[in-house]
């Protein structure tokens, strides 16, 4: 009977453990014998028993009728297990260890307010690991009901507020208030919990600043508003589009222009820029310019055959619009400049992504910036020209004199066409993209980023500077005694001196590398308060990227159609589903421990 047992309970934990990993739903609408569909629970359990004749003589109608482990607290309290050991090998993996958290609340499909935390530690081989740790359903978002949520989770799991070194959330007054927002309770109790904005948060609020800044640039994606509300707003107009988009993609193959292959000539639609959608304007700028005569077309024949008067009026002002000179140079200059900013944001998200190598990248970001101001003028004109050319949307000659539309010429100064563009648009608006880049990312100018600075390895160490590595050691007087101090100050010597001729450290670039390399030559234990402000650095989070892989992964878990699901049971969900690399390493021997470990069974093992 024990062995029966067991073989019934691992085979409801395979079922389980699939649809976690999966994401799937456990129930379905009707799950009695009659029914066509009892549900992924009970239908994989069928297919199982199907496949397998040991399965099938212990599972279903071949199992006793009060033990056949199929109910739907018997899945929950498996499902319960497996996050719990998942968590638990994360809680383990920190152990006493030094970590920081990222956080951010969102509302899932049944309108509650979530709050998804994220804890970032450095592993034992000198590796940046985010982990998902939980999400907690909060009554409302004060920062005193965050700060107890956090408490809570910690509690569940052994951890302390004391181990945080880091806080990384976005800009919402509840969680950077300077008086009673959520980092400033923390770090009453923690000192050296440093709190540091959302890199990519800011990047994406100074792209949305110069939009909403300038006013011809913020013109122009009212109208890229507008163009996806008329293209996209329709089944038919998308249609439209998709048969002119495939035409085109023919013509082209069979005239050479186009290469095919696997991943080539996609089909492609518009969609609506959101400002907390990291990418969607540099993508919609891209598809623009990629599907323009298409969508001039289609809008041309809406304005022409649409019988809404609506309709007609939008698609008349958007060609006027759209065939305008003005509209392709702010269209290209954006592209350029969200070019350089998407790159920077992507490298951003990366979970391995550490705070001096950010500041570094956004710095690159910068420079190109300046640079496209002091010697892109002539490529982007050209590049504009020969869109325009293609189009024919006509060129204005940049010597005559500029005429404002709808404004008396007596009223407004005289300037040229190149004044215009060069002056008015292209360099205002690079400047003030600059403005909004140092405005957003004044972080780069605290002492202690400053000071991590200097364990850059690149160019040989040539960041190093041994006073502002004891000054960043300072900061942290948990880690440091004024005696470790004063052995970091002759063991700092030793370090360099080491690492400047060994071989092995020539070519490192980031110090999440330096950190990698140190414990494989073994020198983290040779130079352990070096590593520890190496781990430190590492540890400040740059952006909350994996929060937000979270909440889209609770629309995934959590969706219209399972919109009654508990907490608890979201949560182990969530847990399994997110960490699914963790999930597939847990034995099931351990499933097995813990789920007779939770409460008295009907048969024990």
């Amino acid at each position: 009977m024990k062995a029966e047992y067991r073989t019934r309970l691992l085979a409801s934990i395979d079922c389980a453990r699939f649809l976690l990993h999966q994401g799937l739903a456990f129930h379905g609408h009707d799950e009695s014998d009659i029914s066509e569909n009892q549900g992924n629970f009970l239908e994989l359990l069928h297919f199982l028993a199907g496949h397998n004749d040991d399965i099938k003589k212990v599972v279903l109608e071949n199992a006793s009728k009060n033990l056949k482990l199929i109910a739907p607290n018997i899945q929950k309290d498996i499902s319960n297990a497996l996050a719990n050991e998942t968590t638990s090998i994360i809680v383990n993996d920190i152990g006493h260890g030094l970590f920081a958290i990222l956080c951010d609340k969102s509302r899932d499909a049944s309108t509650k307010e979530q709050l998804a935390v994220v804890i970032r530690y450095v592993d034992s081989h000198g590796y940046v690991i985010e982990r998902f740790l939980g999400i907690l359903h909060v009554r409302d978002t004060t920062a005193l009901s965050l700060k107890k949520a956090i408490d809570d989770l910690f509690s569940k799991h052994g951890l302390s507020i004391s181990q945080i070194r880091g806080q990384d959330y976005d800009g919402a007054s509840n969680m950077r208030g300077e008086y009673n927002g959520l980092k400033t309770l923390i770090m009453k109790k923690n000192g050296s919990a440093y709190y540091i904005h959302c890199f990519a948060h800011q990047l994406q609020l100074s792209l949305v600043g110069v939009a909403k800044k300038h006013v011809q640039v913020s013109s122009m994606y009212n109208t890229l508003s507008t163009l996806v509300h008329v293209l996209e707003g329709s089944s038919k107009r998308q249609k439209i589009l998709r048969e002119q988009h495939l035409k085109k993609v023919v013509d082209d193959l069979m005239t050479g222009d186009l290469m095919s292959g696997r991943g080539l000539n996609q089909e492609t639609s518009l969609q609506r820029a959101c400002d907390t959608r990291w990418g969607s304007h540099f993508g919609l700028l891209l598809k623009l310019k990629y599907i323009f005569s298409k969508s001039i077309r289609l809008i041309y024949a809406v304005e022409r055959h649409v019988s809404f008067t609506t309709k007609r009026r939008q698609a008349y002002a958007l060609l006027n619009s759209l065939q305008s000179f003005e509209f392709a140079f702010i269209l290209h200059l954006m592209k350029k400049i969200m070019g350089i900013t998407n790159a920077l944001s992507e490298a951003l998200q990366r979970k391995d992504q550490d705070i001096v190598n950010a500041m570094g990248l956004v710095k690159v970001s910068k420079q190109q910036l300046q640079a496209t101001r002091e010697d892109g003028w002539d490529f982007l004109l050209d590049e504009v020209c020969l869109f325009c050319e293609k189009h024919e949307i006509i060129i204005p000659k940049m010597d005559e004199m500029f005429i404002t539309s709808g404004r008396s010429r007596r009223k407004v100064q005289q300037i040229t066409n190149l004044h215009h563009y060069r002056v008015e648009l292209f360099c205002a608006v690079i400047d003030l993209q600059l403005q909004e880049l140092n405005n957003r990312f004044n972080e780069i100018n605290m002492e202690l980023l400053l000071c991590m600075a200097c364990l850059n390895p690149s160019d040989s160490f040539a960041a190093f500077d041994k006073k502002k590595l004891i000054r960043l050691a300072e900061h942290y007087p948990c880690e440091f005694s004024k005696l470790d101090i004063l052995a970091l100050d002759t063991e700092l010597d030793t370090y360099i001196n080491d690492l400047k001729s060994a071989k092995e450290f020539l070519d490192l670039r980031k110090i999440s590398d330096l950190a990698q390399r140190l414990v494989e030559t073994k020198r983290d234990i040779v130079y352990p308060l070096v590593y520890m402000l190496l781990k430190l650095a590492l540890i400040l989070p740059v952006a909350t990227a994996t929060v937000e892989r979270a909440f889209s992964a609770m629309n995934i878990v959590k969706n219209w159609l399972r919109n009654r699901m508990g907490d608890t049971w979201m949560n182990d969900c969530l847990v399994t589903y997110i960490e699914k690399n963790i999930l597939r390493e847990i034995k099931n021997e351990k499933v097995v421990n813990r789920y007779q470990n939770m409460k008295t069974r009907r048969e024990q093992l």
